[in-house]
């Protein structure tokens, strides 16, 4: 959530991305050393190394198949109870039907249920892949999800100092990237007379998304404002990289900018106000952004409700939502394309494993439906605030563009962006 006074704030919530865990992060040096980013995508020219490394890459993520709930001969496995035959057991379930079977899984996790979760997890393990299908990619993660789950090590995945991949996120999620520009559109139209413009972002991460932002303003008839940028993030450390590109970008567009100032979130994030407690910080905070008399307040956010629901609901609408991505991703990147695999590593499957492996203070990823986020606004005091129509109308066309399969709708005020019959963001403004 971003909301801008004479200065300006925004918030986002659904941008945060870090270093997955140390097993992740160790297979990924491979990746690095023979392929460094750059804002243009390339493709590798070894295709055989690279996909043995991800092979790697998966031994490394979801373990030795044969290695967990007993000793393993040919298809069968010993448990506690005895013998058990793998084919017999899994008759009940489709065979190549990874969706039911990952179904299946989740809900043995929730009726407590272990036995038939770790030899669904047995098969599962042999239908995944970092690489393959949209299906067997996001099955890949939510397998890792499963098996934290069952460990209770989710949060040593999620913890990190900083998102890397986000600039590369807004370039192959279309959705995402242009979220942020119709939140940028409703604040240059709100700030357009000011003078001096305070942004505050309740989850900064790398910055990406006040790129655009400070170079609209650079062209602004009668001359820039005073551009000055505060930001939160639940972990701050490694920020200042960012503070300096913006300054830099600043001096390069000749926008007056002062320091970039970062604070960390004791105990709550307000990305698009996900917040890192088991209370509900929401209201409160919403009153208190309020009292500050904000200009404008955009709230840019993950349409997926994932805040509050039990963990087998909740691991059926993040089954549904980030498959829904990831299919949008392979229009976007070719299907072994190391680019891809670093973005959906860092930036999209920690969360996945957070929403899924974690509950209480430790479940960070806590989305909620714009419906709900327009009655804590309303209860706060806000009025709905029009988005820009030019800015809007041109990110259908840019959208469209794309792929076809691309949707954007404006719905109350609101603009909403997804793939296919799924939205998977929305944005909005308040004042």
């Amino acid at each position: 959530m971003v909301f801008v006074t004479n200065s300006s704030i925004q918030a986002s919530d659904n941008n945060r991305s870090a270093i997955f865990n140390a097993c992740y992060h160790n297979s990924l040096h491979e990746f690095d050393d023979s392929y460094n980013c750059s804002d243009s995508f390339t493709y590798s020219t070894d295709v055989n190394n690279f996909r043995s490394k991800l092979r790697r890459l998966e031994t490394l993520m979801l373990g030795d198949s044969d290695s967990d709930s007993g000793d393993v001969t040919g298809d069968r496995k010993l448990f506690a109870g005895g013998d058990v035959d793998l084919p017999e057991m899994m008759l009940g379930f489709p065979k190549r039907d990874l969706k039911q079977v990952l179904i299946a899984c989740a809900k043995s996790v929730s009726d407590n249920d272990e036995l038939n979760a770790r030899l669904l997890i047995s098969e599962l393990r042999r239908m995944v892949s970092v690489a393959g299908e949209p299906i067997q990619r996001i099955g890949a993660y939510m397998l890792e999800g499963l098996i934290a789950r069952l460990s209770s090590s989710g949060s040593t995945i999620y913890k990190s100092d900083l998102a890397l991949n986000t600039r590369v996120l807004y370039e192959i999620c279309p959705c995402s990237k242009y979220g942020y520009m119709s939140a940028n559109g409703a604040i240059a139209e709100a700030m357009k007379c000011e003078k001096r413009v305070h942004i505050i972002d309740f989850c900064i991460e790398d910055g990406s998304q006040w790129v655009p932002l400070i170079q609209a303003f650079a062209r602004r008839p009668g001359g820039p404002p005073h551009i000055r940028i505060s930001g939160l993030h639940h972990y701050p450390n490694g920020l200042g990289k960012v503070g300096i590109r913006l300054c830099k970008l600043a001096k390069a567009c000749n926008v007056p900018f002062g320091s970039v100032h970062f604070m960390e979130w004791n105990g709550m994030e307000l990305g698009s106000f996900s917040f890192v407690s088991t209370q509900n910080h929401r209201d409160r905070v919403l009153r208190l952004v309020k009292s500050m008399k904000p200009k404008i307040v955009t709230l840019v956010e993950q349409e997926s409700n994932t805040n509050t629901a039990p963990f087998y609901p909740r691991f059926l609408e993040a089954l549904d939502y980030y498959n829904a991505m990831f299919e949008s991703i392979d229009i976007t990147l070719p299907r072994h394309h190391k680019e891809r695999i670093n973005v959906e590593q860092h930036c999209l499957a920690r969360d996945v494993v957070n929403i899924i492996a974690c509950e209480g203070s430790e479940r960070v990823e806590r989305h909620e439906l714009l419906g709900k986020w327009k009655l804590r606004f309303s209860m706060a005091g806000f009025s709905p605030c029009r988005m820009s129509s030019l800015v809007n109308g041109t990110i259908k066309r840019l959208l469209n563009k794309c792929n076809e399969r691309y949707r954007v709708e404006e719905r109350d005020g609101a603009l909403y962006l997804g793939w296919m019959n799924r939205d998977l963001v929305s944005c909005c403004a308040w004042k």
